[in-house]
């Protein structure tokens, strides 16, 4: 039996999806986005076309090398188009066994007669059935080589990233943070706002508007939700008794821990969830600035406080590289959430795993320039809160190394109490998806001598 039309739609919105990242690099969940607004694509169509764009670009490689294997075509010669319908075609057969293979064949067929031609058409319908055949033997190709490039296969990682990530966890835990980066159906985490309700009153809300929501396991003032649906037509979200932020993030501003009436200043404040969780901490009292270097994304945290009741966040569009003289020295608390490689969001974003080395690399000069700068704005006996959304030591420990030595003795590292995790008497800590359940993430706090 063939899929019905609203599958076949699911999977061409997925097509269009893939070929937008594939020809102009536009992130998959900005693509996603727009279709659901103005298609008025059904829940569930919508929800079948996440799954085929995230579980494509999470196995692309392991796609690809079924696809070689019963291939008479090397894939570098295919038209992309086609190479699109095939991945999506072998993902849905490899990995999703609530669709019948031969309804992923045929609709890869239908698709190559929409999109490309018939050629192609009888070219996909020839691999599939191959690829078929072999997954209901059980009989799927072997990875083969060196165990670096096995796993680089095997979880779609760029094997230059796995050899580094080897070199820096060993393979047993490099394989089990790529497994973690390929998860599927993780609850979304939500911080509760503290400054209008609680936990209790926000998971009775979620509930009656039919999200699945519980309270998050060692993280206060915390939940986890699902079957969302469109986040913000939720009460909760709506009456500002929720902002979106992963527990990572969250205990940055933790060991940060500004107090009422202080004075902050978040450097690379955007999307806002650092400014958010501060002011909730300050119990609305004090002084937040928040900087960014595009005024589109003050407006938005200037949006998300609205919604939240915070009136205590000031907006400054700033490049955080460059000196900020305006607060040198006045501020009790220095947020420094850098740009970063994102590669400890990569089970949120699987694209970008994608990134090259080539791409990540100036990252560091960034990161130097910014924590330097930013450095200047901490009063004497203040916190600098050095982070990233990266498990790489490049972007993480070589930076504050740096700093602190550049600094000769200004700042100190020390330590903090984190709740879940426990003590870091060192001032530093890289949290892991394998190991923390939370994004990877990177957290130093440092203090200036008085």
């Amino acid at each position: 039996m063939r899929d019905t039309g609203v599958q076949l739609k699911a999977r061409e919105v997925a097509l269009r999806v893939l070929g937008a990242y594939r020809r102009n690099k536009v992130w998959p969940d900005l693509s996603l986005s727009a279709i659901e607004a103005n298609s008025g694509m059904p829940p569930a169509e919508t929800a079948l076309a996440t799954k085929l764009v995230y579980g494509v670009m999470q196995n692309m490689a392991l796609c690809d090398f079924y696809a070689a294997s019963f291939s008479s075509i090397d894939l570098k010669k295919l038209e992309p188009r086609v190479l699109d319908i095939l991945r999506l075609s072998i993902y849905q057969i490899a990995f999703l066994t609530k669709i019948p293979h031969r309804a992923a064949v045929n609709e890869a067929v239908t698709l190559a007669r929409k999109h490309s031609n018939p050629r192609a058409a009888g070219y996909l319908n020839a691999v599939l059935r191959k690829v078929s055949m072999a997954a209901s033997a059980g009989e799927l190709p072997e990875i083969t080589g060196d165990n670096e490039h096995i796993l680089s296969v095997r979880y779609s990682h760029p094997l230059w990233l796995t050899t580094e990530l080897c070199k820096l966890l060993g393979q047993d835990g490099a394989e089990a943070l790529l497994k973690a980066n390929n998860s599927s159906d993780m609850p979304l985490t939500a911080q509760i706002n503290s400054l209008l309700t609680d936990t209790e009153k926000v998971i009775r809300l979620l509930q009656s508007d039919g999200v699945k929501a519980l309270s998050h396991e060692w993280l206060e003032n915390c939940v986890e939700m699902s079957e969302t649906g469109n986040l913000t037509s939720l009460k909760a979200f709506k009456n500002g008794h929720i902002y979106i932020q992963d527990v990572a993030s969250r205990l940055a501003v933790i060991a940060a821990n500004p107090s009422r009436g202080s004075f902050v200043v978040d450097g690379c404040a955007a999307p806002g969830g650092k400014s958010f969780a501060a002011a909730m901490m300050m119990g609305n009292h004090g002084r937040i600035v928040a900087c960014d270097i595009h005024n589109t994304k003050l407006r938005l945290i200037e949006t998300g406080a609205k919604r939240l009741g915070i009136k205590i966040i000031e907006l400054y569009e700033k490049d955080s590289s460059e000196q900020i003289d305006e607060f040198k020295g006045k501020a009790d608390v220095v947020l420094a959430d850098v740009p970063c490689s994102g590669f400890g969001v990569i089970r949120k974003k699987p694209e970008i795993r994608y990134k090259t080395m080539e791409e990540v690399a100036p990252l560091q000069e960034l990161q130097k320039r910014i924590i330097k700068s930013l450095s200047s704005c901490v009063a004497p006996g203040g916190v600098l809160l050095y982070s990233t959304c990266s498990v790489m030591r490049r972007e993480n420990e070589d930076v504050t190394e740096w700093f602190l030595s550049s600094e000769q003795g200004q700042f100190v590292s020390e330590g903090f109490t984190l709740p879940g995790i426990g003590e870091i008497p060192g001032g530093m800590i890289t949290l892991w998806p394998h190991i923390n359940g939370t994004d990877g993430f990177f957290i130093c706090k440092l203090r200036r001598k008085r």
